[in-house]
């Protein structure tokens, strides 16, 4: 299976890998259309993640920090009181000229299950 015919359940399941290439544009866009939300910003994977104040924002990063270390593949983050935006791309591919892989995507979409998950515990806990 290549690995731009994933679903959003299979890059759910997946590990990011050591190693990995780069994609070309229509593998990218195909997996695009796999995780909802996200853009492509400078070639980059990149989407806001906004929260009802700085404790959720902060929750939310630390969430995202644990999945990153488990993953081995490091969001840039940028913080601000209510908001969280994650932009993903591999330094490694393209003889280290950077660009997307594999591994961005199952982050990404392991990224948005993470703020879906927050956001449907908190409505569960709040009145």
């Amino acid at each position: 299976m290549r690995h731009a015919m994933l679903t959003t359940a299979d890059l759910l399941q997946a590990r990011c890998v050591h190693a990995t290439a780069a994609l070309d544009a229509a593998d990218v866009t195909r997996l695009l259309a796999q995780i909802p939300g996200w853009r492509l910003e400078d070639g980059q994977l990149c989407r806001d993640f906004p929260q009802a104040d700085y404790y959720r924002t902060m929750a939310f990063v630390n969430a995202l920090a644990w999945l990153s270390h488990n993953e081995d593949h490091h969001p840039e983050l940028t913080v601000t009181y209510n908001n969280c935006r994650a932009r993903y791309h591999t330094h490694s591919v393209n003889g280290g000229r950077g660009g997307l892989s594999h591994n961005d995507f199952i982050c990404a979409a392991k990224a948005s299950a993470l703020a879906q998950q927050a956001a449907t515990q908190d409505k569960a806990v709040r009145p």
